[in-house]
């Protein structure tokens, strides 16, 4: 009944993109992954409206990000909230032509919330196992992926360009499936939402890795423009089983690749 009711206000756009979508859903609109076509209407209404109108997001170089196939999206994260992650996938949604749908493993946190784990898994996310980022990618989808993890989104605002560790599963991941990487960096993240300190206790009694606080204290988004940059797809050959030095060196390459993006954003910012 909700569902019908926020139906009445898509976003004319994003129904007619989520119409094209190359995804087999059945008579009821819903694919084998679970994601929901009214679902995705109403979701990215709401994300079309902070692309659009809100952050005015400017994606450069999509035309690296391949129309068809199992790809990657690999990028650095910054800002108390992951606006930036929302915004990427949005541009697949919007501005990528064909649209494609990009799949994140979400937060086991966020599965505990109200509503929040059917709604998670309507608009295309799973939870955040490897084996359901292997079926996606083995499916042909679009995966998005931040290697920081929890770790860049907490990230303070004196070091919102910076980028902490890496998580080195994805490389495991893309040797193993065979699918290309496509470096992102965002920008904006850490401006939108300038966290000056984080609540680990506090937020350990809902579940939450932090509690982001702002200047404001609460973590509601400035509108700053986001500037998006995908790089030129990286290939790497091996099975996913190979020596850790081996995939570390791998990961620093995807890494570093993304910090010159970072780099030549910020310049042309």
């Amino acid at each position: 009944m909700l569902l019908n009711a926020l139906s009445r206000f898509v976003d004319p756009e994003v129904r007619e993109r989520v119409s094209r979508l190359e995804l087999s859903f059945n008579a009821h609109g819903v694919d084998r992954f679970g994601v929901s076509q009214p679902h995705l209407a109403v979701f990215y209404t709401v994300l079309a409206a902070l692309y659009r109108r809100y952050f005015h997001v400017r994606a450069h170089g999509l035309a690296n990000v391949p129309a068809r196939g199992r790809a990657m999206l690999v990028g650095n994260h910054s800002g108390g909230i992951a606006f930036d992650g929302a915004m990427v996938a949005t541009a697949m949604l919007l501005d990528l032509e064909p649209p494609r749908i990009a799949h994140a493993m979400s937060e086991k946190f966020l599965n505990t919330l109200p509503l929040s784990s059917i709604w998670i898994n309507r608009v295309g996310h799973l939870t955040g196992l490897p084996e359901n980022a292997v079926r996606l990618l083995e499916d042909e989808r679009l995966l998005l992926v931040y290697p920081e993890g929890a770790r860049g989104t907490a990230k303070l605002y004196k070091d919102r360009h910076s980028l902490v560790r890496f998580g080195s599963g994805f490389m495991r991941l893309a040797l193993k499936t065979g699918s290309p990487i496509i470096p992102v960096a965002t920008l904006g993240g850490g401006e939108a939402v300038p966290t000056v300190t984080n609540l680990y206790s506090v937020a350990k009694l809902v579940g939450a890795p932090y509690l982001p606080i702002t200047p404001w204290l609460l973590p509601l988004p400035l509108p700053v423009r986001f500037d998006l940059h995908f790089g030129e797809p990286m290939h790497f050959t091996g099975t996913g089983t190979e020596e850790d030095e081996v995939i570390d060196r791998y990961v620093g390459q995807v890494k570093d690749k993304i910090a010159g993006l970072i780099a030549a954003g910020r310049e042309l910012r």
